[in-house]
């Protein structure tokens, strides 16, 4: 089979693209695979690295500020969309499989002028622009959330999946995960912003560092993301956090996401999609900090949900402080049963044969 696959910009729309894409090599030794994205996004480091070939178009998001901006990305549409029916006629797809973020948008429309069947992926609550535009040109609208039907208007190519979730978040186990990183009897909390890090989160966390390192009971690992490490380190510095505070890692980026979410009593996090479908699948307690900066609010639309099935707690940007961070954590850990409870209910909620579902969409379309 051979297909071409679309999404740019983010991890949460790259990675799954990757995980599909590495699920179907799997099953399927014959599998070809053809990336598009642009040269702005994480699509230019993650998918080489995960051994795939990768074509480049030119293509931005529209302004919902600027108008007279989106003059020159409606150009930069169409430039866009025949650029990918070049690439589309060159590789000769089975089908075409789009994740979402606006280089999909010029992709499912050339699939569609081609003839080629295309699917794409809304990994949210709310649906994007981008995929409430492809509607009509794609076969299937992949969903992750039940919700998400009610928002589109092509309810009949509707398919709920769920977000694919990593082979090895899946096959993560919580005790062999603390035995490999040393975590015997304290309360391992982690704490990350995103491949990009999150600034306010930053802020907040660096503040609460001396009062983590008064309380032996708990380790804290805190990813800062790589643009602001630097940064954090300084602050933590003068606030006297060194290397041998042995209960506080601080680091860039977490390689080892799949272990360090296993091992975790609770995670605090922002609530981008692929994100909480991880939490879900391992029954991870956690405190999510929706990001404001994005399209639709959807990431607070995703806590909400999570917050509604008992599953995990919300605190907005403006809510967010030192002391209620820290409170909220200490409060947590401190209740086991309430944990436990919030792991179930994670467990209900998680889809995780979304790649299975997602595998059959593809042969359907290369078949039909």
């Amino acid at each position: 089979m051979r297909v071409i696959f679309a999404g740019g910009g983010t991890g949460g729309h790259i990675n799954p693209a990757i995980s599909i894409a590495d699920y179907a090599g799997a099953h399927d030794a014959s599998l070809e695979a053809l990336f598009i994205g642009t040269r702005r996004g994480l699509e230019t480091k993650l998918v080489p690295k995960a051994g795939y070939d990768i074509k480049y178009i030119d293509i931005e998001g529209f302004s919902r500020k600027n108008m007279l901006k989106n003059v020159g990305v409606l150009k930069k549409l169409m430039k866009a969309q025949s650029d990918c029916r070049k690439i589309i006629r060159d590789f000769k797809p089975d089908c075409v499989v789009c994740t979402g973020g606006y280089v999909s948008g010029p992709v499912a429309m050339a699939a569609s002028k081609e003839g080629v069947n295309a699917l794409i992926h809304e990994q949210n609550v709310y649906p994007g622009l981008t995929v409430k535009g492809a509607e009509k040109y794609v076969k299937y609208l992949a969903l992750s959330f039940d919700e998400t039907v009610n928002f589109l208007k092509k309810k009949d190519k509707c398919v709920v999946t769920g977000n694919p979730i990593r082979a090895e978040i899946l096959s993560a186990d919580r005790e062999s995960a603390r035995r490999r990183l040393g975590i015997k009897n304290t309360r391992f909390v982690l704490i990350f912003g995103g491949s990009l890090g999150a600034d306010r989160i930053n802020e907040t966390v660096v503040s609460m560092l001396p009062l983590i390192k008064e309380n032996k009971d708990i380790k804290l690992l805190f990813g800062t993301g790589d643009r602001n490490y630097a940064k954090v380190i300084e602050r933590a510095r003068e606030q006297g956090i060194t290397d041998k505070d042995e209960n506080i890692e601080i680091t860039p980026y977490i390689d080892n996401m799949a272990e360090v979410m296993a091992a975790a009593d609770i995670v605090v996090a922002r609530s981008g999609a692929i994100t909480v479908s991880e939490i879900a699948a391992l029954g991870k307690p956690s405190i999510l900090i929706p990001s404001p900066n994005v399209v639709r609010n959807h990431q607070e639309q995703n806590a909400r949900e999570f917050e509604r099935n008992g599953a995990a707690e919300v605190i907005t940007e403006d809510e967010l402080s030192t002391e209620v961070l820290y409170e909220r954590i200490s409060e947590m850990l401190s209740d086991g049963e309430r944990l436990a409870v919030m792991s179930q209910n994670l467990k209900k909620m998680a889809k995780t044969d979304a790649l299975e579902k997602l595998y059959g969409l593809m042969k359907d379309m290369a078949e039909n």
